[in-house]
C-alpha cells in the first residue's frame, strides 16, 4: 500500500509537519517493500488552494491514505472524494508513524480537524 506523511524535511528520520498543504515535505513510502521517495512541497508557499493541489498530487500518485498533523476542508473533501484515507493527530518522526501504521496503530478520520487557511503563518 502507498502511504503519504507531512514531513519537515526529506529524511525518514525527519520529523512529521502538522500541516497537510503547506508541509515542507511529502514522504511517500510502500509499506509492502518499505521503499520510499521524499517530493519537497513546491505548493507550500501559495497563495490558496494548496491543500486541493495536495490532495491532487497524492490521487495522481496512487495514495491510499494520508498521514498528517492536520488537514483542512478543502484537502479533506478533495482525498475523501478520491478513496484516500485521511489520519491526522499524526506526530513523531516518519519512521515512527509508518511502523505505527504498518501495526493498526492508527483510525481513519471522518472530518477535517483544522478551519481553512489554518496553515498560513500570519504576517503582522
Amino acid at each position: 500500500m502507498k502511504i503519504a506523511i507531512t514531513s519537515s524535511g526529506p529524511e525518514l528520520t525527519s520529523q512529521v509537519d502538522p500541516r497537510f498543504g503547506r508541509c515542507a515535505y511529502f514522504i511517500f513510502v510502500d509499506t509492502d517493500s518499505d521503499k520510499f521517495e521524499a517530493i519537497e512541497n513546491s505548493g507550500a508557499q501559495g497563495m490558496g488552494g494548496v491543500g486541493i493541489q495536495a490532495g491532487q498530487m497524492m490521487i495522481d500518485k496512487g495514495i491510499k491514505a494520508v498521514l498528517t498533523g492536520n488537514c483542512g476542508p478543502n484537502a479533506f473533501q478533495t482525498l475523501k472524494a478520491a478513496g484516500v484515507e485521511v489520519i491526522t493527530g499524526v506526530s513523531g518522526t516518519v519512521q515512527e508513524v509508518v511502523d505505527k501504521f504498518k501495526a493498526g496503530g492508527f483510525q481513519s478520520v471522518s472530518g477535517p480537524n483544522v478551519s481553512p487557511h489554518s496553515g498560513i503563518e500570519k504576517k503582522e
